[in-house]
């Protein structure tokens, strides 16, 4: 299985859900500034590199996690699915996580003014700050592509979409 973590801009959200879900994260506390840091494109992202897939990792069970940043892109998801199917990928061999839902207002000005201003050391406090807070939210969301993962339905998401 490919699990492949959708945002806007690939720096911030669907990097922090996918290092939840590859455990990259010290259990048993909320992460700090550090524990971000240490995380594999955390707040690097540039506009140039958006649309690129990253892969994050390989999970305990064999699943391939990936990364994207899809900007304001509306039919990301048909897109994906529609190029995998012309490459003989099964459809049940591709899970879309969109994690925009749980994205919080400080995170998107944080991430404005690192990524897109560059003022990084204005921006990445920020983003962090917010990312700390929405945290649970993202953790909820990667305990749901998990349940999914083992075969149960799929549960209403944790950030209030109606689907993963």
């Amino acid at each position: 299985m490919k699990i492949i973590y959708h945002c806007y801009g690939g720096s911030h959200s669907s990097v922090t859900a996918a290092a939840i879900h590859l455990g990259l994260f010290p259990g048993g506390q909320l992460p700090i500034l550090a524990d971000f840091m240490n995380i594999p494109y955390f707040d690097h992202q540039v506009a140039e590199e958006h649309g690129v897939f990253r892969f994050m990792g390989t999970d305990a069970d064999g699943h391939e996690v990936y990364v994207i940043g899809r900007r304001n892109l509306k039919n990301f998801e048909p897109l994906v699915r529609g190029l995998a199917e012309l490459m003989g990928v099964p459809q049940d061999d591709l899970l879309l996580v969109n994690t925009m839902p749980c994205v919080n207002w400080v995170m998107m000005v944080g991430g404005y003014i690192s990524r897109r201003l560059k003022i990084v050391g204005l921006g990445r406090p920020i983003v962090v700050h917010g990312t700390r807070q929405a945290f649970l939210l993202f953790s909820g969301l990667v305990d749901q592509v998990k349940t999914v993962l083992v075969g149960k339905p799929v549960p209403p998401s944790a950030c209030g979409g109606d689907k993963l």
